[in-house]
């Protein structure tokens, strides 16, 4: 019976769930680095939401919770005449999730290595390709344009027989468009990006289909010097209907996220930033979520 409830808990939280979670509030993606900048990283995330779900379904105060520790690789690179970046994300994740189903508890735990993230970004506008010397003595458009595009491979930890995964079973395409603009100590920033999804055709024996989810963001930044800065963001996303075996569920996703970082040195290459994230639903059925992470970096030789 608990498989059961877990089950049914499962098939109508996951598409609310992963859709909030999928975007992002990440502040300064478009900055401008030298040429052959290598930063490596390491972030320590601690989250947890609520989901709400039509009464029909009798599943009450569903909840999860996650803990996350990532590692990060940033390179930059020229390619023709503009300046490029590409980044690798990895995250282990250790998780759980419960729920009042039918009058009965339920729940389970997780851990294991999530999707990873990689993407590559390229300046269009504003983003000349410098070396360190030539980025140090030149002065830099006060207006970035940039594209990138992020591939989340279904490389984590995923059972066909578990109901919950870490991973997602699915490809994730998302082709972003941004622009940044800085006056005097302030930076405003901008982008836009649609997620692509390709089927999950193991959902515990069900095929799970997403439409596109539509994003959009945007970041006020403020430098007090001496590599200190704080932000303040905002982002939207909506779309991505879902049919299971083809058959479509009336939940299209609407969320609104807000968040606040704050980063600072440690040393004149090492650097610290601090970020809390809000997320909220704005339809009947989602979830609500909060998360906080602390990351560090290292700028390499």
């Amino acid at each position: 019976m608990t498989r059961i409830l877990l089950g049914l808990l499962f098939l109508h939280l996951l598409p609310a769930v992963q859709s909030a979670q999928a975007q992002d509030t990440e502040p300064r993606r478009w900055t401008h680095l030298p040429v052959g900048t290598h930063v490596v990283g390491a972030v320590l995330g601690a989250g947890r939401g609520d989901i709400f779900l039509d009464p029909a379904l009798e599943i009450e105060d569903a909840d999860f919770e996650t803990w996350t520790v990532g590692a990060s690789f940033v390179h930059s690179f020229g390619f023709l005449g503009r300046t490029a970046r590409f980044d690798v994300v990895v995250p282990y994740t250790l998780g759980r999730w419960e729920g009042i189903l039918s009058g009965q508890p339920a729940s389970t735990r997780r851990h294991g290595f999530a999707d990873p993230t990689f993407r590559l970004s390229w300046l269009l506008v504003g983003g000349d390709a410098l070396t360190p010397g030539e980025f140090a003595a030149r002065p830099r458009s006060n207006t970035v344009v940039g594209a990138g595009i992020m591939v989340r491979p279904p490389l984590g930890e995923y059972y066909g027989e578990r109901l919950i995964n870490l991973g997602t079973n699915r490809w994730t395409v998302r082709p972003q468009l941004g622009v940044t603009h800085v006056r005097n100590a302030w930076t405003y920033e901008l982008t836009g990006s649609v997620f692509l999804y390709s089927d999950n055709d193991d959902l515990a024996g069900q095929t799970l289909e997403w439409d596109p989810l539509w994003a959009i963001q945007g970041h006020l930044i403020r430098s007090f010097g001496k590599g200190r800065w704080a932000s303040l963001s905002s982002a939207w996303g909506a779309g991505a209907d879902v049919r299971i075996d083809g058959v479509d569920r009336p939940q299209a996703t609407e969320n609104w996220l807000i968040a606040l970082a704050y980063g600072m040195p440690l040393g004149p290459r090492h650097s610290v930033k601090f970020a809390w994230v809000r997320g909220q639903t704005q339809r009947n059925e989602g979830s609500d979520f909060d998360a906080l992470t602390v990351g560090l970096t290292w700028l390499l030789p």
